[in-house]
């Protein structure tokens, strides 16, 4: 049974490899001339100028629930959209549902003021 697993576990070492090859290729190949610019700490296109353990307003938070929330709305959205004729009223019914709780809940955090920047 389980030399028919063997061409999948090939498979994954002939990617390890040519990726080990990649990179090593790239590190001795490419060029090598590191100064003060290169080294310094990145930030947005910004210097950094304050501590890194800043507190952050929770509005970034829950922007980023927001984004997420309507993130994997779309992942439901998508499969159900293919499927809509083989799911019948059920199936429909249940997503209006679905997206029905979900605008309750954007509109709720737009209400709250969430969404608003100062």
């Amino acid at each position: 049974m389980l030399e028919n697993y063997f061409p999948i576990l090939l498979f994954i070492v002939i990617a390890f490899v040519f990726g080990g090859i990649m990179v090593a290729a790239g590190t001795v190949l490419g060029p090598h001339r590191p100064d003060s610019e290169k080294l310094s700490p990145y930030e947005c296109g910004f210097e950094a100028f304050e501590d890194a353990r800043m507190k952050f307003d929770v509005r970034y938070y829950l922007v980023a629930i927001l984004f997420i929330l309507f993130d994997l709305e779309i992942a439901f959205l998508f499969p159900w959209a293919v499927t809509l004729n083989e799911i019948g009223a059920l199936g429909f019914w249940s997503m209006m549902v679905f997206l029905a709780i979900l605008v309750v809940g954007f509109v709720y955090e737009w209400m709250k003021g969430a969404l608003e920047w100062e």
